[in-house]
């Protein structure tokens, strides 16, 4: 008869294989799902806060409702409507404009203010970037509110300096008059960011390689010859970055017109932004379903401009 005790030997050791086996086992299947399981949190959450959100929105799109409760199926009759409605085109007008307009000012104010802070004649330079960026710090709502004061056409910090440069009473009606509705925006949309924009070139430049200047001042190029050939060519990165970023920003603009304007579209709706339109339709007149459209309409809008300014900045860079 086989002796028990290695019976007893063999079976342990059988089991221990087994254990051994059924660890290895469990740590490569550890290995193997331990990245799924860290990332995990982060899937669950994008999924439930923003792919469910925008199918759910994309959905809603083709109701009209009003409220939360009650809708019915309309199809794409909210993007046919909004195509031929005339207060949207004018909400589309007024955000296109602005955002031109303020990249046309923005980029070149801040990258001036960006070599005139980068350059060691400057006194106090830590402070005046300081100064110059620190309007970034306080927050869209803080500067509508802030310029409605500024703006005030009889005791405004800006109508009380022109009437000092003018020698003469000057009360120009800022956020009342509906041609001035989207300039005292911009005012203070260029107060709010072109600072921020300034940090950005002022890194920039800072990276530019000095002896690129010094070998152009030797060989004769001026100041505007430098800055034409070596500076602009040298940030033309940050320029593509500030345009899209300023551009996607812009388009999305709500806070600062509808504070700004009373929490109202302005005199005429002279300052009626494409989310201003989504907010008055969605919260205001509660169709969610116009409003869903508004919102993958202002999806695409962004999207288009942001890919057209990609083709042209890599056109550029290839030019140059």
């Amino acid at each position: 008869m086989p002796d028990v005790a290695w019976i007893g030997g063999r079976v342990f050791a059988a089991a221990r294989r087994i254990r051994e086996v059924r660890a290895v086992r469990f740590w490569r299947l550890q290995h193997r799902l331990a990245p799924y399981l860290f990332i995990s949190p982060f899937i669950i959450l994008f999924c439930a806060f923003l792919l469910w959100p925008l199918a759910r929105s994309l959905v809603l799109s083709c109701y009209k409702s009003a409220g939360p409760h009650r809708k019915y199926f309309v199809g794409l009759e909210n993007y046919a409507f909004l195509l031929q409605d005339r207060f949207f085109w004018l909400a589309v007008g007024n955000t296109v404009g602005y955002a031109l307009v303020f990249l046309a000012i923005q980029i070149p104010a801040a990258l001036l203010l960006a070599v005139l802070l980068n350059s060691r004649r400057i006194v106090l330079r830590p402070i005046w970037r300081l100064a110059f960026f620190s309007t970034h710090l306080v927050g869209g709502a803080f500067v509508g509110i802030l310029f409605i004061q500024i703006l005030n056409p009889r005791y405004g910090l800006l109508n009380q300096s022109l009437s000092l440069l003018l020698r003469r009473p000057v009360e120009i009606q800022w956020l009342q008059e509906p041609k001035l509705a989207m300039v005292s925006v911009l005012l203070a949309g260029l107060w709010l960011y072109v600072g921020h924009a300034m940090v950005y070139y002022l890194a920039a430049l800072q990276a530019v390689d000095r002896d690129l200047y010094e070998a152009a001042a030797v060989d004769g190029a001026g100041r505007v010859a430098r800055f034409w050939h070596i500076t602009l060519p040298g940030v033309r990165h940050v320029t593509a970055f500030l345009t899209l970023f300023g551009l996607i920003g812009t388009l999305q603009m709500f806070e600062l017109p509808y504070l700004l304007h009373g929490q109202s579209a302005g005199p005429a709706n002279s300052a009626m932004t494409i989310v201003t339109f989504l907010y008055i339709a969605g919260f205001q007149a509660g169709d969610l379903g116009l409003a869903s459209a508004v919102g993958w309409i202002l999806v695409l809008l962004t999207a288009g401009l942001a890919l057209l300014h990609l083709r042209t900045a890599q056109m550029l860079g290839r030019r140059g």
